[in-house]
């Protein structure tokens, strides 16, 4: 893993160099969505159908898009007790902790007695896309599906891509666990058109969530306006800020827990110890090397993967707050003097034990984080991306009187005689009642 001496002067640079090598030229992929998004929209099932034996080799049909019922229901069958275990107490933890972050209704008098304040109801129907390819991901079910359940939301439809051996189970009882009844085999930029303008198949939805591949990534761009989405997600990411007591050992297979999701994930790591940084190298060899991923650890850690040494811990904290990475480890003795100084970053993860797999499965906060530097000013996903807010207003008698000319006022001022005349009216009506 490389090793690189970073002066205080050159941080930002750095940074730029990263961004830019994840940056991707767009154009070919967004005309192959544009093209793929309007055949989906104006053929429905027809070129979902097409696309489908395309780009997965699979013979989808109005009869086999759906995944059946039973086999829903019959998934707990191919898989062990303690996995299903696993998954349950996922579900609860991720429950638990976002039934916190749930708000309400609220409603308030102001002094002339106008009762104003806001309503809080779920978006009703929601597209989970769970990702395949190289690894397959119930994880992702759990940290958007859960969310979803916890604010309301009505209807659940998952699309996950279709595989010659099928769903995976773990996908399915997760689906079962959290009482989703519509499981469809669909995957890529296709999926995310057959969910936002739906098809003879397939009902349309509010809101489409949940992480995927450049295509996907760009299709949920496309479709952003016709539905609401979470995220533009770029390749995962982890920072590391590791002082002189930090366990080499456990850095390391950090890094590699973020490096084997894919080549162009980012596993970086700041500390202001040489000797570490070479022990840290040494710990990434020998860990990956029996690991069945280790081609895609090896090309990640060689193509994004970097050690920083830099001056101070300071100079650890300006870089990670310049770089706002999706996943922030905080490996230093005194702990409080890093993370309060903390303005960016999607989760963050403090002392040894908090490796960053607890958050990808078990913690309780979704998984689903910005990315690229967007945790500069968005949010990792949470119950609260799964309800919308109306705002109540009840006009009093004395809030006419109190409230009126000045709106009269305002909206002259805007050259709008229909709403001062609206208003003028109530006025008029309110005097000749006194």
């Amino acid at each position: 893993m490389k090793i690189i001496k970073l002066k205080s002067s050159d941080i930002k640079i750095q940074i730029n160099k990263i961004r830019r090598r994840q940056e991707k030229d767009l154009n070919v992929i967004e005309k192959k969505v544009d093209n793929i998004l309007r055949e989906v929209r104006l053929r429905g099932d027809k070129s979902l159908f097409e696309l489908s034996r395309k780009f997965d080799n699979f013979e989808l049909t109005k009869k086999n898009i759906r995944i059946d019922q039973a086999q829903i229901n019959n998934s707990s069958m191919f898989l062990s007790s303690n996995i299903k275990s696993s998954i349950k107490k996922s579900i609860k933890r991720v429950k638990n902790y976002q039934k916190k972050k749930l708000p309400k209704s609220h409603r308030y008098k102001d002094e002339f007695g106008n009762i104003l304040g806001w309503n809080v109801n779920p978006i009703n129907r929601i597209g989970i896309y769970v990702p395949g390819g190289t690894a397959s991901y119930p994880s992702s079910l759990i940290m958007t599906a859960t969310l979803a359940k916890v604010a309301g939301s009505k209807e659940l439809v998952v699309s996950t891509p279709p595989g010659t051996q099928g769903i995976n189970p773990a996908i399915l009882f997760t689906a079962d666990q959290l009482g989703i009844k519509e499981v469809l085999q669909v995957g890529g930029a296709q999926a995310i058109a057959a969910l936002a303008y739906g098809t003879d198949s397939v009902k349309s939805v509010d809101k489409v969530v949940g992480p995927g591949n450049i295509f996907v990534a760009t299709a949920k761009k496309q479709v952003f306006g016709k539905v609401d989405i979470d995220m533009i997600a770029g390749p995962s990411e982890v920072l590391i800020i590791a002082d002189t007591n930090a366990n080499p050992e456990y850095v390391a297979a950090d890094l590699i827990a973020q490096a084997e999701h894919d080549v162009q994930a980012s596993a970086i790591c700041l500390t202001t110890s040489v000797k570490l940084a070479k022990s840290i190298s040494t710990q990434i060899k020998k860990q990956s090397s029996s690991l069945k991923r280790r081609d895609i650890i090896n090309a990640s850690i060689k193509q994004n993967g970097t050690i920083f040494v830099l001056k101070n811990l300071d100079d650890c904290i300006n870089f990670s707050n310049a770089f706002a990475p999706e996943h922030l480890e905080i490996f230093v003795k005194q702990s409080s003097q890093v993370e309060n100084k903390i303005l960016n970053a999607g989760s963050i993860f403090v002392g040894e034990n908090s490796g960053e797999a607890f958050g990808d499965y078990i913690a309780g906060p979704s998984h689903v984080l910005p990315t690229a530097g967007s945790a500069t000013f968005s949010s990792p996903l949470s119950a609260l991306d799964f309800v919308k807010y109306s705002s109540y207003t009840k006009i009093s008698k004395l809030g006419v009187k109190s409230l009126g000319q000045d709106v009269i006022l305002l909206a002259k001022e805007e050259g709008l005689d229909g709403h001062a005349n609206s208003i003028a009216l109530r006025l008029e009506k309110g005097k000749k009642n006194d």
